[in-house]
């Protein structure tokens, strides 16, 4: 039996527990009594220990493995259940340093959003700060809170900074901006960094933890949204952009031209971190009005397309809905810096060519439909007949992906 004890704060002790082998980090093996004559591995690559457990229990020798908090969240656990089994495994749960967080600052967190930056790429981590009003970042090298808050310098956010949570000598929370956490060094001792947006936390009570679900509708009616003289892309051409956006949690969208704002509001309300472009000051009011009317956080980016698209972190999906003569460019600019797809509405036909070119020349699979749909409407006499709606070009480019992305859920 491998026995998994979380130590720190609420953490039961493990004395008294018989183990011939005790692997844990260093301070958690200088904090607490071991069992008397059992060898100790400082824990440092995971595969080396891994590997001398494994010598321990082809032997039936008990081990005892120490962690930090709960090792069943983003722990040890994980990786000793892969190799082992779950079955080997007799785990006690401290408290995990997310709920040793939100305590601290008195705050609920069952509508919190969880993310670990550790070991894995910061930018997820970003994108769910950016979309979430209550989120809970485990840090990591090279994904801190400087790094954090340098990521998050044009959205209202709060960071919370956990420090060496459970430590009586060293714990500290801090409360700063994301400039103030950008200018500083944190050093190495960061637990977890909480990033709350101040107009949304608390939010509305809960009976459901987790991040909140997807949107029980969605190509929402264009009555649902303010927009100027009709301009705004009908819920039929939206549906269809949506499918092939795909927006999700950890994801970065761009709505280029975004007019009312219909395309990024949605997208943002499947958990996507979204920047919009619009180059009327009118109609950077609009997306405002209308993220804010449905609840959703959209930095609507004021100027004109392609010039303030180098400004941008890169994309995973882009929406194209306006452009003009500028539209190629805007185009080709956008599927340069998308991770996974562009999604172009054009209305004229004689720039059909030019985007597809402009997709397929920076390396994607161009696709495409002809939109045409006719509505009902009523007439006098209780009859009704079709109404139909302008054809729209919906064009889409999706960047390959290699064999390993293929076998890997993204």
């Amino acid at each position: 039996m491998i026995t998994v004890v979380g130590t720190g704060t609420g953490a039961p002790p493990p004395e008294g527990l018989r183990a011939d082998l005790v692997v844990g980090g260093r301070r958690h093996l200088d904090a607490v009594a071991l069992p008397e004559g059992a060898e100790r591995i400082v824990l440092g690559p995971l595969a080396p220990a891994l590997d001398a457990v494994a010598e321990y229990v082809a032997e039936e020798r008990p081990v005892l493995v120490l962690a930090s908090g709960d090792p069943g969240f983003f722990g040890i656990v994980r990786a000793l259940a892969e190799r082992f089994g779950a079955e080997r495994l007799d785990v006690r749960a401290g408290v995990s340093s997310v709920a040793v967080a939100f305590a601290r600052v008195g705050l609920p967190w069952e509508d919190a959003v969880v993310v670990s930056a550790h070991g894995r790429d910061r930018r997820t981590a970003v994108n769910v700060c950016r979309a979430r009003p209550k989120v809970a970042v485990l840090t990591g090298p090279g994904a801190g809170p400087a790094e954090l808050g340098a990521a998050l310098l044009h959205h209202d956010r709060e960071l919370v900074v956990a420090s060496a949570l459970g430590d009586p000598a060293r714990e500290r929370v801090e409360r700063v901006t994301p400039a103030e956490a950008a200018a500083r060094d944190w050093g190495t001792a960061v637990s977890v960094v909480l990033c709350l947006d101040p107009a949304r936390v608390p939010g509305p009570a809960r009976t459901v933890a987790g991040p909140p679900p997807g949107p029980a509708g969605w190509a929402l009616a264009e009555d649902a949204f303010a927009h100027r003289d009709s301009m705004i892309t009908k819920f039929e051409v939206r549906a269809l952009a949506l499918a092939r956006l795909g927006p999700r949690l950890g994801d970065h969208v761009w709505d280029v031209g975004a007019g009312s704002g219909s395309v990024a509001v949605e997208c943002a309300r499947f958990g996507a971190a979204v920047t919009a472009v619009e180059k009327t000051p009118d109609g950077v009011g609009r997306v405002r009005a209308n993220a804010a009317a449905h609840g959703v956080a959209v930095r609507v980016v004021h100027g004109a397309a392609p010039t303030v698209l180098s400004d941008l972190d890169d994309p995973d999906a882009v929406f194209v809905g306006g452009g003009g003569r500028e539209l190629p460019a805007i185009v080709t600019a956008c599927a340069r810096r998308a991770r996974r797809t562009v999604v172009v509405a054009v209305a004229a036909l004689d720039r059909v060519p030019a985007v597809r070119a402009a997709l397929t020349g920076a390396g994607l699979e161009c696709d495409g439909v002809l939109l045409q749909s006719s509505r009902l409407a009523p007439l006098p006499g209780e009859v009704t007949r079709l109404a139909a709606a302008n054809p729209v070009f919906l064009l889409w480019g999706e960047r390959p992906r290699t064999r390993t992305e293929e076998g890997v859920d993204q």
